[in-house]
Parts: C-alpha cells; structure tokens; sequence
C-alpha cells in the first residue's frame, strides 16, 4: 500500500523548502516505503486562483490523504487587515476539518549549532524540549472577533473559549509523549488572569493525577518565557493553550539558532490507512517574503518536517532516524544556509543544501 501524502507548498519560501523536503522523502521511499504524491494550492496562492484560501476539493484532498506536508501561508500582498479573505483562513480550515488540536513542535540544539544561537553555550547545551500547542480552540477561534464602532471610535473584541474537553485532550497527548521521554511535563497558562487559564490549571491538574509516573507543573506564561532563555535544560515537554504554545515557540526557536531549524507536527485522534494518526506537517517559520525568489531559504525545518511525518504518521522508524542523521551529518561537515552562516563558513542556498541532505541520504 502506498502512502497517500498531500503536498501544499503555499506562499513565498513554502514553495522552496517544500520542493526540497519532497526530494528527501523520495529518497528515502523504495519498495518497502512506497508513495503517492498529489499538490494543492493553499493560502494566498488559492486566493489569487480562485478567490478563497482553500478550495474544498482541496480540503476533500486532505481528508483523504495519510499525511499533509505544508509550506507556509501568507505575505505582503493579501496583508490588508480589513480583508475578509486571508492566507491563515487556510490553516484553520485545515486544523478544523482534520481535527488537529495538538501541534508537536520539538526544539532540539544540535552540537553543531551551538555557536549559530545567540545565547551562551553553557545555557543552551544539551537542550532537547518539545512544546506541545492546542491548535483548535483559543482565541484564533472564539467569537466574537471583530473591528466595530463603539462610544470612543472605534474598537475590536476577540474571545477566548476552551472547554475541559478541549484541556483535558492536548494534556493526555502531551502525557503520553513524556512518558516517551524524560518524564516530565510543564502546563503553561495565566491562572493569575484568565479565567480560561484557571480552567486550563484545574483540568490539567486532574489530568497529571491519572500519570502519577510523570513530573508534573504549573508555569505561568510570563515566567515560562523567562526560563525558556534561563534554564530551557530544566524542561522537557511544555504544554499549552493556542496563543501561548504560538509565542513560546518562535521564542524557542532562537535556542537551535534559527526558525529555519524547527520542524512540526499537527495531530489529532482520527487514523489513517496505516492505522496512524492523520498529521499535518510543516516548518514553524512563515512564508519570508523578503528572501522568496532569492533561494536563500533554510530547507532544513521542513526536510525535519518529513522525519516527524514518517515517525509519527507511517511509524516508519528507521527511515525519520536517517533523514535526521543526514542533517546532522550536512551540519557537521560545515555547510550552512545564510540564517546560519558564520563569518568564513561553507554558505550555501537553498537548493544546495537540499541537494546536500539528498546526498548524505543516498551515500
């Protein structure tokens, strides 16, 4: 049976790093890993097309496939906050219908990249977290949100809804996933505020009572995006609500060095042909307008990408390891994008070290 993966490059950069990250899957599918590829437009891309971030033959596409590889949405060009027609529509279109509510978002500092993070060696050495983000509910979906007239001009209201359902699944997911790790699990919220954040506490909270094997506490955000540049060794999976999990992230980002490093992985409970879960994956980074065109994108976050599709979604062990040491070893040898390049170093674009990673997979 081959595996059914959906591709949709997007916006700016997306098209770039994902026609890398697809050279990678090829070369690691054969006769005991076959594929079947198909494409869509996704984001600003559907929206100069056809008028609408994603089509629902699209979505149909979607629902249909094993696993979605996604590149970026968005750019200057559909940037008009009054526009009732947005690149991110497509997102949550996606995260919808598919049920996607735990967003897997792993930061790991590589030895070789030590030196590309701006913090000290002595803070960052050794760090390996995984943020696990509730993708479904939060603010980007409440309603009300919206720009209106009110008594001082005018004004805008966005809403924030969870349930104790909502909570109480992304805990479990990121349970589960300690137990495969370190044991340990940071739920982030703002108890002291929220009252969505009091609600978030209490249910995780009866969450942690059902693994009594796992570590287990309470952060509030503010103080969570402190230690996560003080101490990011003491943690190893941090959860969270949607808008807190969006933040930390690009915050965690800069650990590894770059946005450009960070791979993803969007589940829900829904299976797959292969009896795994039917997963989104994509580079945390966004769609660059200001390299598009200038092949100077980082390929590696989405290339990662496809290691967590086939680990998560094909259960395809061997193969993720291979893709992942294949980084390592490109990174060894010196080779660099420019969001990573030292003074002096092997710089090169993206297509080179894409082709570079396609060559340590195939050597």
């Amino acid at each position: 049976m081959k595996a059914s993966i959906l591709v949709l490059p997007g916006d700016g950069i997306g098209q770039e790093v994902t026609e890398q990250a697809v050279e990678a899957l090829r070369a690691v599918s054969g006769n005991e890993f076959a594929t079947d590829l198909d494409q869509g437009l996704i984001g600003g891309a559907s929206i100069d097309s056809h008028g609408v971030a994603i089509r629902p033959d699209v979505l149909d596409k979607a629902r249909s496939a094993d696993a979605i590889l996604l590149g970026a949405v968005g750019g200057p060009k559909w940037d008009d906050p009054r526009a009732s027609v947005r690149p991110e529509q497509a997102l949550f279109a996606l995260r919808k219908s598919l049920g996607l509510f735990a967003n897997l978002r792993p930061v790991r500092v590589l030895p070789e990249l030590i030196e590309a993070s701006t913090l000290k060696r002595a803070v960052i050495e050794g760090v390996d977290l995984v943020v696990v983000r509730e993708l479904t509910g939060g603010i980007y979906f409440g309603q009300p949100s919206e720009r209106r007239n009110g008594a001082n001009g005018r004004e805008a209201v966005d809403t924030m809804p969870y349930d104790e359902g909502e909570v109480r699944r992304l805990m479990r997911a990121a349970f589960e996933l300690a137990r495969l790790r370190k044991k340990k699990v940071a739920s982030v919220d703002k108890a002291n505020v929220l009252s969505t954040s009091r609600l978030w506490r209490e249910v995780a909270g009866e969450v942690a009572g059902e693994y009594p094997d796992v570590a287990f506490e309470h952060v509030l955000i503010d103080a969570m995006a402190m230690h996560l540049i003080r101490r990011p060794r003491d943690f190893d999976v941090i959860a969270t609500e949607n808008l807190f999990g969006d933040i930390l992230t690009d915050e965690a980002a800069m650990l590894s060095g770059s946005m450009g490093l960070l791979p993803s992985a969007s589940l829900g409970d829904e299976k797959n042909r292969f009896g795994k879960p039917r997963g989104l994956y994509e580079p945390i980074h966004g769609s660059a307008p200001d390299i598009a065109g200038k092949v100077k994108a980082n390929p590696l976050a989405t290339i990662l990408s496809v290691a967590l599709m086939l680990r998560h979604s094909f259960g395809r062990e061997q193969e993720a390891e291979h893709i992942e040491q294949a980084v390592s070893r490109v990174l060894a040898e010196g080779w660099r994008t420019p969001d990573i390049a030292e003074p002096g170093g092997k710089t090169v674009g993206t297509v080179e070290m894409g082709g570079l990673v396609v060559e340590a997979l195939r050597g």
